[in-house]
């Protein structure tokens, strides 16, 4: 069987019908064309031969003597959810069809159908798997592109925040991602979104602090012409763009207060109207927010909604810092290091040992952006085979070894190192002075002293 690449493609169908005419003339047909057939009688059978093996396809009759093939779907659907369920039935109606599809059933197909029909239909499944192929290919490759999507992690941390993701993703329970600006919080909203069932549908982004609260409003729900200047043409929005996917807001806790509003009726209600139009509109969109900001202490100063809090608060991931996953710092750097090299067609084998210990030993206030950029620019600028620390940013080639509670080293000392990882950390003096608990004329003087 040719698909429309004009590759051949095979297909693993599983059938599943209590009429042994039906399953041979379905397995003569469909084998004749080159594809595996397994057919069995019953419900039991089949889920048994589908936990056995592979299959692309299943042909399930609706009605299994005494046995339901609409369980059956559902039972399959778990068990392996990227199979094709194809309902085939002499007993075929509207609402047996709908109730098919709600269940996760690829096609329908009444009884009695022709050879062409069955040999149409496993083409056209033949067809989507290949593009599912693909997709699944390309997402493999995703970490030669760009390393830092890679997941993978050594760090007991970030490994319990990957469990408790892939455990959730694939509910429709509106997920907050907390963590330091850097740490890959919109490659693991993504990474949840490919998890779930939501994977075929789109997945879109929008960042809160870029636009203004105008376009903001907008870009996310849309508008119709003449709703404002510059609205020549009506414009869907990102929440109907994403019909059936998932919609990921980035530092939500910029979001101003009357789209929080606006906000909340989408996750209440599943509803929302375009800007300049009066007609309410059904949202089938799962959010997915991050946030490097303390939302609680927002509430508390009433720059956020409490109520919108708590609904995007259902369930809360933790994305750890770098510096509290030190396993992942080398192991990231050489796949960046890698990945650079072959950008830009550079013959670089490694790090040397005093530049691998400065790597570790860093604090990474800016996390894996700031790793990804010090590699970049080692990269562009060695000229030997490993690199070697003068090629790192200054404030990495000077860095001291973090200290542990208990070390032989003076109050002073400590004092200076941690002043100097708040101040990197934070945002503002006013910032680091909060979080220090210094007023802002004492952290002077301690910067005067350590020359910070």
């Amino acid at each position: 069987m040719k698909g429309r690449g004009g590759e051949t493609s095979y297909l693993a169908i599983l059938i599943v019908d209590d009429e042994p005419n039906i399953r041979k003339t379905l397995s003569i047909a469909l084998e004749a064309e080159g594809h595996q057939v397994v057919a069995v009688s019953n419900a039991g059978d089949a889920v048994s031969e589908a936990k056995r093996r592979y299959f692309d396809l299943a042909l399930i009759d609706l009605r299994l003597g005494t046995e339901s093939g609409m369980e059956l779907i559902t039972r399959l659907r778990a068990t392996c959810p990227w199979m094709k369920l194809v309902v085939i039935t002499a007993y075929a109606s509207i609402d047996s069809a709908v109730e098919a599809m709600r269940r996760g059933a690829f096609d329908y197909l009444p009884k009695p159908f022709t050879h062409d029909q069955v040999t149409l239909l496993a083409q056209k499944v033949a067809e989507v798997r290949a593009l599912e192929r693909k997709v699944e290919d390309l997402q493999e490759k995703l970490s030669e592109v760009a390393p830092e999507a890679d997941l993978a992690s050594s760090s007991p941390g970030m490994q319990r925040t990957l469990a408790m993701a892939r455990q959730i993703a694939d509910s429709e329970a509106t997920i907050l991602i907390r963590g330091e600006s850097g740490t890959g919080k919109t490659l693991l909203a993504r990474a949840i979104h490919s998890w779930s069932h939501r994977a075929p549908k789109p997945f879109g982004t929008v960042s809160c602090p870029s636009l203004s609260a105008e376009l903001l409003e907008s870009e996310l729900f849309g508008h119709v012409k003449g709703a404002f200047t510059g609205a020549v043409r009506d414009y869907p929005g990102r929440i109907a763009a994403c019909e059936g996917g998932t919609l990921f807001l980035d530092e939500i806790g910029d979001l101003p207060l009357p789209i929080q509003a606006k906000l909340l009726r989408v996750l209440q209600e599943k509803v929302f109207e375009r800007v300049g139009d009066l007609e309410t509109r059904k949202a089938d969109v799962r959010i997915i927010t991050a946030t490097n900001m303390d939302l609680e202490a927002a509430v508390k100063e009433r720059r956020f909604r409490e109520d919108l809090f708590y609904r995007l608060n259902v369930v809360e991931i933790l994305v750890p810092p770098l510096r509290e996953c030190r396993e992942d710092i080398l192991p990231l750097a050489e796949r960046l290091l890698a990945f650079f090299s072959r950008q830009n067609h550079r013959h670089i084998v490694g790090f040397t040992e005093g530049t691998r210990e400065a790597l570790r030993n860093h604090d990474w206030p800016g996390n894996v952006r700031e790793l990804r950029n010090a590699v970049e620019r080692a990269v562009l600028l060695c000229r030997e085979e490993r690199i070697g620390a003068e090629y790192l940013p200054m404030n990495l080639a000077q860095v001291e070894p973090v200290p542990n509670i208990g070390d032989l080293i003076s109050l002073e000392k400590i004092e200076e190192m941690h002043i100097r990882r708040v101040l990197a950390a934070t945002k503002s003096i006013e910032e680091a002075c909060k979080v220090l608990d210094m007023d802002s004329v004492t952290l002077w003087r301690r910067r005067k002293k350590y020359g910070i």
